[in-house]
Protein backbone atom coordinates (compact mmCIF):
# COMPACT_ATOMS: atom_id res chain seq x y z
CA UNK A 1 0.00 0.00 0.00
CA UNK A 2 1.16 3.56 -0.46
CA UNK A 3 2.21 5.60 2.43
CA UNK A 4 0.70 8.33 3.67
CA UNK A 5 2.98 10.57 2.94
CA UNK A 6 3.88 9.40 -0.91
CA UNK A 7 0.16 10.43 -1.20
CA UNK A 8 0.35 13.84 -0.68
CA UNK A 9 4.05 14.46 -1.87
CA UNK A 10 4.19 17.25 -4.11
CA UNK A 11 5.88 16.83 -8.00
CA UNK A 12 9.82 16.42 -7.75
CA UNK A 13 12.32 15.95 -10.34
CA UNK A 14 11.95 12.26 -9.85
CA UNK A 15 8.17 12.66 -10.89
CA UNK A 16 9.45 14.85 -13.95
CA UNK A 17 11.35 12.50 -15.34
CA UNK A 18 9.07 9.63 -14.84
CA UNK A 19 6.59 11.96 -17.15
CA UNK A 20 8.91 13.47 -19.35
CA UNK A 21 10.46 10.12 -20.27
CA UNK A 22 7.23 7.79 -20.68
CA UNK A 23 5.73 10.77 -22.87
CA UNK A 24 8.18 10.53 -25.12
CA UNK A 25 6.73 7.34 -26.99
CA UNK A 26 3.37 9.21 -27.40
CA UNK A 27 5.55 12.00 -28.98
CA UNK A 28 6.44 9.42 -31.39
CA UNK A 29 3.25 8.39 -31.91
CA UNK A 30 1.68 11.90 -32.47
CA UNK A 31 5.14 12.93 -35.19
CA UNK A 32 4.14 9.66 -36.98
CA UNK A 33 0.45 10.63 -37.02
CA UNK A 34 0.93 13.65 -38.36
CA UNK A 35 3.82 12.94 -41.37
CA UNK A 36 2.00 9.89 -42.72
CA UNK A 37 -1.60 12.04 -42.68
CA UNK A 38 -0.78 14.72 -44.33
CA UNK A 39 1.68 12.54 -47.00
CA UNK A 40 -1.23 10.01 -47.31
CA UNK A 41 -1.66 11.67 -50.43
CA UNK A 42 1.62 11.28 -51.50
CA UNK A 43 1.60 7.24 -50.52
CA UNK A 44 -1.29 6.99 -52.64
CA UNK A 45 0.34 7.51 -55.45
CA UNK A 46 4.37 6.18 -54.70
CA UNK A 47 3.20 3.13 -53.21
CA UNK A 48 0.26 2.02 -55.07
CA UNK A 49 -0.49 1.27 -59.15
CA UNK A 50 -1.14 4.80 -61.09
CA UNK A 51 -4.94 4.83 -63.17
CA UNK A 52 -7.23 5.58 -59.97
CA UNK A 53 -6.50 8.43 -57.60
CA UNK A 54 -9.81 8.31 -55.34
CA UNK A 55 -9.15 4.65 -54.71
CA UNK A 56 -5.24 5.08 -54.32
CA UNK A 57 -6.34 7.60 -52.00
CA UNK A 58 -8.76 5.50 -50.36
CA UNK A 59 -6.16 2.90 -50.25
CA UNK A 60 -3.58 4.97 -48.09
CA UNK A 61 -6.18 5.90 -45.55
CA UNK A 62 -6.91 2.30 -45.59
CA UNK A 63 -3.31 1.54 -45.12
CA UNK A 64 -2.89 4.59 -42.07
CA UNK A 65 -5.94 2.15 -40.09
CA UNK A 66 -4.05 -0.73 -40.80
CA UNK A 67 -1.18 0.29 -38.05
CA UNK A 68 -4.14 1.08 -35.82
CA UNK A 69 -6.03 -2.20 -36.33
CA UNK A 70 -3.55 -4.37 -34.56
CA UNK A 71 -3.12 -1.91 -32.14
CA UNK A 72 -5.02 -4.26 -29.92
CA UNK A 73 -3.31 -7.29 -30.92
CA UNK A 74 -0.07 -5.19 -28.98
CA UNK A 75 -1.93 -4.38 -26.31
CA UNK A 76 -2.77 -8.00 -25.25
CA UNK A 77 1.01 -9.05 -26.00
CA UNK A 78 3.24 -6.03 -24.33
CA UNK A 79 0.48 -5.70 -21.60
CA UNK A 80 0.74 -9.11 -20.82
CA UNK A 81 4.77 -8.73 -20.98
CA UNK A 82 4.38 -5.73 -18.65
CA UNK A 83 2.18 -7.29 -16.12
CA UNK A 84 4.63 -10.11 -15.78
CA UNK A 85 8.15 -8.15 -16.52
CA UNK A 86 7.67 -5.02 -15.55
CA UNK A 87 6.37 -1.55 -16.94
CA UNK A 88 9.88 0.03 -17.76
CA UNK A 89 11.45 -2.96 -20.17
CA UNK A 90 8.06 -3.38 -21.51
CA UNK A 91 7.74 -0.17 -22.86
CA UNK A 92 11.68 0.48 -23.76
CA UNK A 93 10.81 -2.61 -26.30
CA UNK A 94 8.03 -0.87 -27.57
CA UNK A 95 9.60 2.41 -28.13
CA UNK A 96 12.50 0.95 -30.38
CA UNK A 97 10.23 -0.98 -32.53
CA UNK A 98 7.94 1.73 -32.82
CA UNK A 99 10.34 3.85 -33.60
CA UNK A 100 12.32 1.96 -36.42
CA UNK A 101 9.17 0.75 -37.83
CA UNK A 102 8.70 4.58 -38.79
CA UNK A 103 11.85 5.40 -39.64
CA UNK A 104 12.43 2.59 -42.08
CA UNK A 105 9.76 4.12 -44.08
CA UNK A 106 11.84 6.39 -44.97
CA UNK A 107 14.25 3.75 -46.82
CA UNK A 108 11.41 2.08 -48.69
CA UNK A 109 11.19 1.76 -52.35
CA UNK A 110 8.34 3.09 -54.63
CA UNK A 111 6.16 1.12 -56.37
CA UNK A 112 7.99 1.97 -59.43
CA UNK A 113 10.97 0.80 -58.38
CA UNK A 114 9.85 -3.00 -57.18
CA UNK A 115 6.21 -3.64 -57.51
CA UNK A 116 3.99 -4.76 -55.00
CA UNK A 117 6.78 -5.62 -52.80
CA UNK A 118 6.41 -1.93 -51.97
CA UNK A 119 3.15 -1.75 -50.30
CA UNK A 120 3.79 -5.39 -48.93
CA UNK A 121 6.75 -3.84 -47.07
CA UNK A 122 5.07 -0.66 -46.30
CA UNK A 123 2.11 -2.62 -44.45
CA UNK A 124 4.34 -4.78 -42.65
CA UNK A 125 6.22 -2.02 -41.30
CA UNK A 126 2.58 -0.69 -40.34
CA UNK A 127 1.54 -3.74 -38.51
CA UNK A 128 4.74 -3.74 -36.53
CA UNK A 129 4.49 0.16 -35.45
CA UNK A 130 0.67 -0.44 -34.59
CA UNK A 131 1.96 -3.38 -32.67
CA UNK A 132 4.32 -1.47 -30.27
CA UNK A 133 1.63 1.50 -30.37
CA UNK A 134 -0.58 -1.15 -28.75
CA UNK A 135 1.85 -1.89 -25.51
CA UNK A 136 3.43 1.53 -25.39
CA UNK A 137 0.74 4.18 -24.50
CA UNK A 138 -1.01 1.73 -21.47
CA UNK A 139 2.64 1.04 -20.13
CA UNK A 140 3.58 5.05 -20.11
CA UNK A 141 -0.12 6.06 -18.62
CA UNK A 142 0.27 2.90 -15.93
CA UNK A 143 4.26 3.74 -15.61
CA UNK A 144 2.91 7.70 -14.40
CA UNK A 145 -0.34 7.01 -12.77
CA UNK A 146 1.53 4.24 -10.57
CA UNK A 147 4.09 7.15 -9.74
CA UNK A 148 1.41 9.57 -8.77
CA UNK A 149 0.51 11.17 -5.46
CA UNK A 150 -3.37 9.95 -4.50
CA UNK A 151 -5.62 12.86 -5.98
CA UNK A 152 -2.89 13.99 -8.59
CA UNK A 153 -3.58 11.28 -10.68
CA UNK A 154 -5.70 12.72 -13.35
CA UNK A 155 -3.26 15.81 -13.00
CA UNK A 156 0.03 14.06 -13.56
CA UNK A 157 -1.50 11.81 -15.94
CA UNK A 158 -3.04 14.59 -18.33
CA UNK A 159 0.87 15.48 -19.00
CA UNK A 160 1.33 12.65 -21.15
CA UNK A 161 -2.07 13.97 -23.59
CA UNK A 162 -0.32 17.44 -24.52
CA UNK A 163 2.53 15.47 -26.18
CA UNK A 164 0.39 15.96 -28.85
CA UNK A 165 1.31 19.23 -29.44
CA UNK A 166 4.65 18.37 -29.63
CA UNK A 167 4.34 15.72 -31.81
CA UNK A 168 2.11 18.14 -34.45
CA UNK A 169 4.84 21.12 -34.13
CA UNK A 170 7.51 18.65 -34.74
CA UNK A 171 6.22 17.50 -37.94
CA UNK A 172 5.07 21.21 -38.64
CA UNK A 173 8.77 22.02 -38.38
CA UNK A 174 9.98 19.25 -40.35
CA UNK A 175 7.64 18.96 -43.23
CA UNK A 176 6.82 22.66 -43.33
CA UNK A 177 10.26 23.64 -44.44
CA UNK A 178 10.42 20.66 -46.51
CA UNK A 179 7.30 21.52 -48.93
CA UNK A 180 8.26 25.39 -48.57
CA UNK A 181 12.13 24.71 -50.13
CA UNK A 182 11.75 21.53 -51.91
CA UNK A 183 9.21 23.00 -54.48
CA UNK A 184 11.63 22.80 -57.57
CA UNK A 185 11.19 20.40 -60.28
CA UNK A 186 13.00 17.38 -60.58
CA UNK A 187 13.72 18.50 -64.28
CA UNK A 188 12.87 21.91 -64.88
CA UNK A 189 12.73 21.73 -68.84
CA UNK A 190 9.42 19.53 -67.94
CA UNK A 191 6.90 21.11 -65.98
CA UNK A 192 4.86 17.59 -65.61
CA UNK A 193 8.23 16.33 -63.71
CA UNK A 194 7.98 15.77 -60.04
CA UNK A 195 9.10 18.17 -57.38
CA UNK A 196 12.17 17.70 -55.23
CA UNK A 197 9.79 16.89 -52.39
CA UNK A 198 8.09 14.73 -54.32
CA UNK A 199 10.86 12.86 -55.83
CA UNK A 200 12.60 12.00 -52.57
CA UNK A 201 12.65 15.14 -49.63
CA UNK A 202 8.87 13.38 -48.50
CA UNK A 203 11.65 10.53 -47.05
CA UNK A 204 13.20 12.88 -44.50
CA UNK A 205 10.54 13.45 -42.00
CA UNK A 206 10.66 9.37 -41.59
CA UNK A 207 14.48 9.26 -41.40
CA UNK A 208 14.21 12.17 -38.54
CA UNK A 209 12.84 9.69 -36.66
CA UNK A 210 16.25 7.69 -35.89
CA UNK A 211 17.38 10.91 -34.15
CA UNK A 212 14.08 10.82 -32.05
CA UNK A 213 14.67 6.92 -31.16
CA UNK A 214 18.16 7.54 -29.83
CA UNK A 215 17.24 10.58 -27.61
CA UNK A 216 13.94 8.21 -26.24
CA UNK A 217 15.78 5.23 -25.55
CA UNK A 218 18.95 7.25 -23.48
CA UNK A 219 16.68 9.03 -21.34
CA UNK A 220 14.40 5.58 -20.86
CA UNK A 221 17.40 3.83 -20.06
CA UNK A 222 17.57 5.83 -16.72
CA UNK A 223 13.86 5.06 -15.64
CA UNK A 224 13.45 3.05 -12.12
CA UNK A 225 10.80 0.47 -12.30
CA UNK A 226 7.22 1.62 -10.97
CA UNK A 227 7.07 1.71 -6.85
CA UNK A 228 3.64 -0.52 -7.16
CA UNK A 229 4.88 -3.05 -9.70
CA UNK A 230 8.04 -3.75 -7.41
CA UNK A 231 6.18 -3.72 -4.23
CA UNK A 232 3.44 -5.73 -5.99
CA UNK A 233 6.53 -8.41 -7.15
CA UNK A 234 7.98 -8.55 -3.51
CA UNK A 235 4.66 -9.68 -2.14
CA UNK A 236 3.98 -12.26 -4.38
CA UNK A 237 0.93 -10.93 -5.68
CA UNK A 238 1.36 -10.81 -9.27
CA UNK A 239 -0.63 -12.60 -11.72
CA UNK A 240 0.87 -15.74 -13.38
CA UNK A 241 -1.75 -15.40 -16.15
CA UNK A 242 -2.38 -11.58 -16.92
CA UNK A 243 -4.97 -12.38 -19.98
CA UNK A 244 -6.75 -15.38 -18.37
CA UNK A 245 -6.80 -13.12 -15.26
CA UNK A 246 -8.14 -9.68 -17.17
CA UNK A 247 -10.71 -11.54 -19.68
CA UNK A 248 -11.98 -15.04 -17.88
CA UNK A 249 -12.90 -12.93 -14.70
CA UNK A 250 -16.53 -12.03 -15.24
CA UNK A 251 -16.05 -8.60 -13.21
CA UNK A 252 -12.90 -7.38 -14.84
CA UNK A 253 -14.57 -8.36 -17.96
CA UNK A 254 -17.58 -6.21 -18.02
CA UNK A 255 -15.22 -3.31 -17.12
CA UNK A 256 -13.27 -3.67 -19.91
CA UNK A 257 -16.44 -4.00 -22.12
CA UNK A 258 -17.63 -0.46 -20.37
CA UNK A 259 -14.43 1.18 -20.13
CA UNK A 260 -14.58 0.23 -24.38
CA UNK A 261 -18.09 0.71 -24.67
CA UNK A 262 -18.94 3.57 -22.39
CA UNK A 263 -15.26 5.88 -23.05
CA UNK A 264 -12.71 5.01 -25.14
CA UNK A 265 -14.79 4.36 -28.24
CA UNK A 266 -16.34 7.64 -28.32
CA UNK A 267 -13.07 9.22 -26.53
CA UNK A 268 -11.06 7.66 -29.83
CA UNK A 269 -13.88 9.17 -32.30
CA UNK A 270 -13.94 12.76 -30.93
CA UNK A 271 -10.00 12.84 -30.86
CA UNK A 272 -9.27 11.64 -34.08
CA UNK A 273 -12.38 14.08 -35.65
CA UNK A 274 -10.98 17.29 -34.32
CA UNK A 275 -7.54 16.81 -35.12
CA UNK A 276 -7.16 14.71 -38.01
CA UNK A 277 -10.37 14.73 -40.21
CA UNK A 278 -10.79 18.57 -39.77
CA UNK A 279 -6.92 19.07 -41.07
CA UNK A 280 -8.21 16.34 -43.61
CA UNK A 281 -11.00 18.29 -44.56
CA UNK A 282 -9.71 21.68 -44.97
CA UNK A 283 -7.03 20.48 -46.87
CA UNK A 284 -8.70 18.20 -49.27
CA UNK A 285 -12.38 18.86 -49.19
CA UNK A 286 -12.27 22.81 -49.10
CA UNK A 287 -9.47 23.48 -51.08
CA UNK A 288 -7.37 25.32 -48.18
CA UNK A 289 -3.43 25.11 -49.14
CA UNK A 290 -1.82 22.63 -47.30
CA UNK A 291 0.43 24.78 -44.93
CA UNK A 292 -2.36 27.43 -44.39
CA UNK A 293 -4.62 24.62 -42.33
CA UNK A 294 -1.53 23.55 -40.92
CA UNK A 295 -0.73 26.84 -38.97
CA UNK A 296 -4.67 27.29 -38.24
CA UNK A 297 -4.85 23.72 -37.23
CA UNK A 298 -0.87 24.22 -35.19
CA UNK A 299 -2.62 27.48 -33.78
CA UNK A 300 -5.97 25.56 -32.65
CA UNK A 301 -4.03 22.60 -30.83
CA UNK A 302 -2.05 25.44 -29.02
CA UNK A 303 -4.60 27.31 -27.67
CA UNK A 304 -6.42 23.90 -26.64
CA UNK A 305 -3.24 22.39 -25.37
CA UNK A 306 -3.00 23.98 -21.79
CA UNK A 307 -7.15 22.72 -21.40
CA UNK A 308 -5.15 19.46 -21.39
CA UNK A 309 -4.00 20.06 -17.83
CA UNK A 310 -6.84 21.72 -17.16
CA UNK A 311 -9.36 19.02 -17.40
CA UNK A 312 -7.27 16.83 -15.76
CA UNK A 313 -6.88 18.53 -12.77
CA UNK A 314 -10.21 19.42 -13.22
CA UNK A 315 -10.93 15.34 -12.83
CA UNK A 316 -9.15 15.19 -10.04
CA UNK A 317 -11.89 17.49 -8.33
CA UNK A 318 -15.23 16.28 -9.84
CA UNK A 319 -13.99 13.42 -11.71
CA UNK A 320 -13.54 11.72 -15.24
CA UNK A 321 -16.96 10.48 -16.28
CA UNK A 322 -18.17 13.80 -16.42
CA UNK A 323 -15.40 15.33 -18.39
CA UNK A 324 -15.40 12.44 -20.76
CA UNK A 325 -18.85 12.18 -21.20
CA UNK A 326 -19.86 15.67 -21.51
CA UNK A 327 -17.10 15.87 -24.43
CA UNK A 328 -18.63 13.53 -26.01
CA UNK A 329 -22.31 15.17 -26.00
CA UNK A 330 -20.99 18.55 -26.91
CA UNK A 331 -19.50 16.59 -30.21
CA UNK A 332 -22.91 15.10 -30.93
CA UNK A 333 -24.94 18.55 -30.89
CA UNK A 334 -22.35 20.66 -32.35
CA UNK A 335 -20.04 18.90 -34.97
CA UNK A 336 -22.44 19.52 -37.78
CA UNK A 337 -23.11 22.81 -37.35
CA UNK A 338 -18.99 23.39 -36.25
CA UNK A 339 -18.22 21.53 -39.74
CA UNK A 340 -20.39 23.71 -41.87
CA UNK A 341 -19.50 26.83 -40.22
CA UNK A 342 -16.13 26.06 -40.82
CA UNK A 343 -17.03 25.87 -44.88
CA UNK A 344 -18.39 28.90 -44.78
CA UNK A 345 -15.27 30.99 -43.60
CA UNK A 346 -12.79 28.67 -45.12
CA UNK A 347 -14.29 28.75 -48.50
CA UNK A 348 -17.54 30.46 -49.02
CA UNK A 349 -17.01 30.33 -52.60
CA UNK A 350 -17.90 26.32 -52.45
CA UNK A 351 -20.89 27.33 -49.92
CA UNK A 352 -22.23 29.58 -52.80
CA UNK A 353 -22.33 27.33 -55.69
CA UNK A 354 -23.55 24.55 -53.59
CA UNK A 355 -26.52 26.91 -52.40
CA UNK A 356 -26.68 28.51 -55.82
CA UNK A 357 -26.38 25.49 -58.47
CA UNK A 358 -26.65 21.75 -56.46
CA UNK A 359 -25.59 18.85 -58.36
CA UNK A 360 -27.89 15.72 -58.02
CA UNK A 361 -27.15 12.17 -59.72
CA UNK A 362 -30.26 10.74 -60.48
CA UNK A 363 -29.32 6.80 -61.05
CA UNK A 364 -30.54 3.52 -60.79
CA UNK A 365 -27.28 2.49 -58.71
CA UNK A 366 -28.94 5.01 -55.69
CA UNK A 367 -27.81 3.06 -51.90
CA UNK A 368 -28.48 3.95 -48.76
CA UNK A 369 -25.82 5.39 -46.87
CA UNK A 370 -24.83 2.29 -45.01
CA UNK A 371 -24.37 0.40 -48.09
CA UNK A 372 -22.05 2.85 -49.75
CA UNK A 373 -20.47 3.27 -46.87
CA UNK A 374 -19.44 -0.53 -47.57
CA UNK A 375 -18.63 -0.23 -50.86
CA UNK A 376 -16.01 2.34 -50.51
CA UNK A 377 -14.59 0.07 -47.54
CA UNK A 378 -14.49 -2.78 -50.27
CA UNK A 379 -13.17 -0.49 -52.63
CA UNK A 380 -9.91 0.53 -50.70
CA UNK A 381 -9.40 -2.44 -49.79
CA UNK A 382 -9.75 -4.02 -53.28
CA UNK A 383 -7.42 -1.06 -54.56
CA UNK A 384 -4.68 -2.36 -51.55
CA UNK A 385 -4.95 -6.00 -53.72
CA UNK A 386 -4.52 -4.73 -56.98
CA UNK A 387 -8.62 -4.30 -57.95
CA UNK A 388 -10.50 -1.20 -59.45
CA UNK A 389 -14.02 0.19 -58.60
CA UNK A 390 -16.60 -1.22 -61.28
CA UNK A 391 -16.89 0.95 -64.11
CA UNK A 392 -20.36 1.60 -64.15
CA UNK A 393 -21.77 5.24 -65.12
CA UNK A 394 -22.30 6.39 -61.52
CA UNK A 395 -18.73 5.30 -60.56
CA UNK A 396 -17.93 7.06 -63.33
CA UNK A 397 -19.67 10.19 -62.71
CA UNK A 398 -18.43 10.33 -58.94
CA UNK A 399 -15.31 10.43 -59.84
CA UNK A 400 -15.51 12.67 -62.36
CA UNK A 401 -17.60 14.84 -59.54
CA UNK A 402 -14.89 13.96 -56.60
CA UNK A 403 -11.99 15.04 -58.87
CA UNK A 404 -13.39 18.48 -59.18
CA UNK A 405 -14.34 18.81 -55.79
CA UNK A 406 -17.64 19.54 -56.60
CA UNK A 407 -20.12 18.31 -53.84
CA UNK A 408 -23.39 16.23 -54.98
CA UNK A 409 -26.33 14.30 -54.12
CA UNK A 410 -27.37 10.66 -55.09
CA UNK A 411 -30.73 9.88 -55.37
CA UNK A 412 -33.78 7.47 -57.40
CA UNK A 413 -33.49 7.53 -61.22
CA UNK A 414 -36.30 9.42 -63.26
CA UNK A 415 -38.00 7.11 -65.71
CA UNK A 416 -35.64 4.65 -68.10
CA UNK A 417 -32.56 6.71 -68.05
CA UNK A 418 -30.35 4.79 -65.49
CA UNK A 419 -28.21 8.10 -64.98
CA UNK A 420 -29.18 11.92 -65.12
CA UNK A 421 -26.69 14.72 -63.74
CA UNK A 422 -28.76 17.85 -62.68
CA UNK A 423 -26.57 20.83 -62.12
CA UNK A 424 -28.98 23.53 -61.55
CA UNK A 425 -31.42 24.25 -64.47
CA UNK A 426 -28.92 22.23 -66.75
CA UNK A 427 -29.56 17.84 -67.32
CA UNK A 428 -27.14 15.30 -68.85
CA UNK A 429 -27.88 12.24 -69.74
CA UNK A 430 -25.31 8.99 -69.09
CA UNK A 431 -21.85 9.43 -68.53
CA UNK A 432 -18.98 7.70 -70.74
CA UNK A 433 -15.35 7.74 -70.41
CA UNK A 434 -14.99 6.15 -73.63
CA UNK A 435 -14.56 7.77 -76.81
CA UNK A 436 -17.41 7.44 -79.56
CA UNK A 437 -17.11 7.34 -83.16
CA UNK A 438 -15.49 10.64 -83.45
CA UNK A 439 -13.60 10.23 -81.24
CA UNK A 440 -15.27 12.52 -78.50
CA UNK A 441 -15.96 11.30 -74.72
CA UNK A 442 -19.25 12.72 -75.40
CA UNK A 443 -20.55 13.09 -71.34
CA UNK A 444 -17.33 13.70 -70.05
CA UNK A 445 -17.27 16.83 -72.15
CA UNK A 446 -21.33 17.58 -71.44
CA UNK A 447 -20.21 17.83 -67.90
CA UNK A 448 -17.69 20.07 -68.46
CA UNK A 449 -19.81 22.07 -70.53
CA UNK A 450 -22.62 22.12 -67.48
CA UNK A 451 -20.03 22.95 -64.77
CA UNK A 452 -18.39 25.97 -66.90
CA UNK A 453 -19.73 28.98 -65.60
CA UNK A 454 -20.73 27.80 -62.45
CA UNK A 455 -19.31 29.03 -58.92
CA UNK A 456 -17.52 25.61 -58.72
CA UNK A 457 -14.88 26.20 -61.78
CA UNK A 458 -13.69 29.27 -59.00
CA UNK A 459 -13.34 26.93 -55.61
CA UNK A 460 -9.81 26.70 -55.73
CA UNK A 461 -7.66 29.84 -57.17
CA UNK A 462 -4.22 30.20 -58.67
CA UNK A 463 -1.93 30.43 -54.60
CA UNK A 464 1.41 32.40 -54.13
CA UNK A 465 3.12 28.68 -52.62
CA UNK A 466 2.27 27.16 -56.28
CA UNK A 467 -0.72 24.94 -56.78
CA UNK A 468 -4.39 25.46 -56.38
CA UNK A 469 -6.60 26.15 -53.50
CA UNK A 470 -9.18 28.12 -51.68
CA UNK A 471 -8.95 32.27 -52.33
CA UNK A 472 -7.50 33.21 -49.14
CA UNK A 473 -8.18 36.39 -49.36
CA UNK A 474 -12.29 35.31 -49.15
CA UNK A 475 -11.46 33.37 -45.86
CA UNK A 476 -11.70 34.91 -42.36
CA UNK A 477 -8.74 32.76 -40.48
CA UNK A 478 -10.22 34.46 -37.09
CA UNK A 479 -13.17 32.48 -37.59
CA UNK A 480 -11.53 29.30 -38.62
CA UNK A 481 -8.71 29.30 -35.48
CA UNK A 482 -11.94 29.64 -32.91
CA UNK A 483 -13.73 26.74 -34.93
CA UNK A 484 -10.85 25.14 -34.59
CA UNK A 485 -9.80 25.62 -31.05
CA UNK A 486 -13.32 24.22 -29.97
CA UNK A 487 -12.83 21.26 -31.57
CA UNK A 488 -9.43 21.03 -29.62
CA UNK A 489 -11.67 21.87 -26.45
CA UNK A 490 -13.30 18.88 -27.29
CA UNK A 491 -10.40 16.60 -27.53
CA UNK A 492 -8.63 17.84 -24.33
CA UNK A 493 -12.25 16.88 -22.36
CA UNK A 494 -12.40 13.87 -23.76
CA UNK A 495 -8.24 13.09 -23.79
CA UNK A 496 -7.29 14.40 -20.58
CA UNK A 497 -8.93 12.15 -18.25
CA UNK A 498 -8.67 8.97 -19.98
CA UNK A 499 -5.59 7.35 -18.59
CA UNK A 500 -6.41 8.48 -15.20
CA UNK A 501 -10.08 6.94 -15.07
CA UNK A 502 -8.38 3.55 -17.29
CA UNK A 503 -5.45 2.68 -14.93
CA UNK A 504 -7.93 3.42 -11.57
CA UNK A 505 -10.44 1.35 -13.40
CA UNK A 506 -8.11 -2.68 -13.05
CA UNK A 507 -6.18 -3.71 -10.31
CA UNK A 508 -2.20 -3.46 -10.54
CA UNK A 509 -1.58 -7.17 -11.44
CA UNK A 510 -3.35 -7.24 -14.56
CA UNK A 511 -3.83 -3.12 -14.90
CA UNK A 512 -1.39 -2.81 -18.02
CA UNK A 513 -3.16 -6.11 -19.75
CA UNK A 514 -6.83 -4.60 -18.93
CA UNK A 515 -6.78 -0.70 -19.55
CA UNK A 516 -4.71 -1.14 -22.56
CA UNK A 517 -6.89 -3.33 -24.95
CA UNK A 518 -10.22 -0.90 -24.72
CA UNK A 519 -7.92 1.85 -24.98
CA UNK A 520 -6.27 0.78 -28.52
CA UNK A 521 -9.54 -0.59 -29.83
CA UNK A 522 -11.10 2.49 -29.15
CA UNK A 523 -8.68 4.76 -30.79
CA UNK A 524 -7.36 1.90 -32.91
CA UNK A 525 -10.27 0.57 -34.63
CA UNK A 526 -13.40 3.69 -33.85
CA UNK A 527 -10.93 6.43 -33.86
CA UNK A 528 -8.06 5.03 -35.86
CA UNK A 529 -10.35 4.06 -39.23
CA UNK A 530 -12.48 7.18 -38.52
CA UNK A 531 -10.43 9.12 -41.92
CA UNK A 532 -10.86 5.95 -44.18
CA UNK A 533 -14.47 5.32 -43.20
CA UNK A 534 -16.23 9.38 -43.28
CA UNK A 535 -14.05 9.68 -45.94
CA UNK A 536 -15.54 6.95 -47.88
CA UNK A 537 -18.86 8.01 -47.15
CA UNK A 538 -18.53 11.10 -47.95
CA UNK A 539 -16.96 10.12 -51.41
CA UNK A 540 -19.57 7.86 -52.37
CA UNK A 541 -22.99 9.90 -51.36
CA UNK A 542 -21.56 13.25 -52.22
CA UNK A 543 -22.24 14.97 -48.99
CA UNK A 544 -18.84 16.41 -47.45
CA UNK A 545 -20.32 16.62 -43.87
CA UNK A 546 -22.29 12.88 -44.43
CA UNK A 547 -19.17 11.25 -43.33
CA UNK A 548 -19.64 13.31 -39.57
CA UNK A 549 -22.50 11.09 -38.70
CA UNK A 550 -19.86 8.15 -38.31
CA UNK A 551 -18.21 9.95 -35.20
CA UNK A 552 -21.75 11.68 -33.46
CA UNK A 553 -22.89 8.36 -34.28
CA UNK A 554 -20.23 6.57 -32.04
CA UNK A 555 -20.23 9.54 -29.28
CA UNK A 556 -23.88 9.16 -28.43
CA UNK A 557 -23.44 5.55 -27.94
CA UNK A 558 -20.42 6.20 -25.61
CA UNK A 559 -22.57 9.03 -23.70
CA UNK A 560 -25.78 6.76 -23.53
CA UNK A 561 -23.63 3.52 -22.07
CA UNK A 562 -21.18 5.63 -20.03
CA UNK A 563 -23.75 7.66 -17.96
CA UNK A 564 -25.92 4.42 -17.31
CA UNK A 565 -23.00 1.94 -16.32
CA UNK A 566 -19.25 3.37 -16.04
CA UNK A 567 -18.48 4.06 -12.34
CA UNK A 568 -16.54 6.87 -11.25
CA UNK A 569 -12.91 6.35 -10.33
CA UNK A 570 -11.19 9.20 -9.09
CA UNK A 571 -10.88 8.29 -5.42
CA UNK A 572 -10.29 4.33 -6.15
CA UNK A 573 -6.84 3.49 -4.06
CA UNK A 574 -4.71 1.93 -7.32
CA UNK A 575 -2.69 0.13 -5.02
CA UNK A 576 -5.25 -2.02 -3.66
CA UNK A 577 -5.56 -5.83 -4.58
CA UNK A 578 -8.74 -5.45 -6.34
Amino acid sequence: MASPAASTAPITQGHKLVIFASSLGTVFEWYDFYIYGTLAAFFGKLFFPPGNETAGYLASLALFGVGFSVRPFGALFFGRLGDLVGRKYTFLITIVVMGASTAFVGLLPTFAQIGWLAPSILILLRVLQGLALGGEYGGAATYVAEHSPMGQRGSYTAWIQTTATLGFFLSLAVIGPLRYYMTDKVDATNPASLTTFDAWGWRIPFLVSFILLGISVYIRLRLNESPLFLEMKASGKGSKSPLADSFTNPANLKLVVLALLGSTAGQGVVWYCGQFYALFFLTTTLKVNVLTAYILVGIGLLIGTPFFIFFGKLSDRIGRKIIILGGCLLAVLTYQPIFKAITHYANPTLEEAVTATPVTLFSNEAEGAVKTTFDAMGTAFKQIGGGKLAATPTNEARAYLNSKGIPFTIAPAKGSDALVMQIGEKSVNGFALAADKAGNVASKKAYDEAIAGTGYTKIAVKHPLGGNAADESRMNKVMLVVLLSVLMIYVTMVYGPIAAQLVELFPTRIRYTSMSLPYHIGNGWFGGFLPFIATSIVLFTGNIYAGLWYPIVIAAMTFVVGMLFLPETKDVDISAET
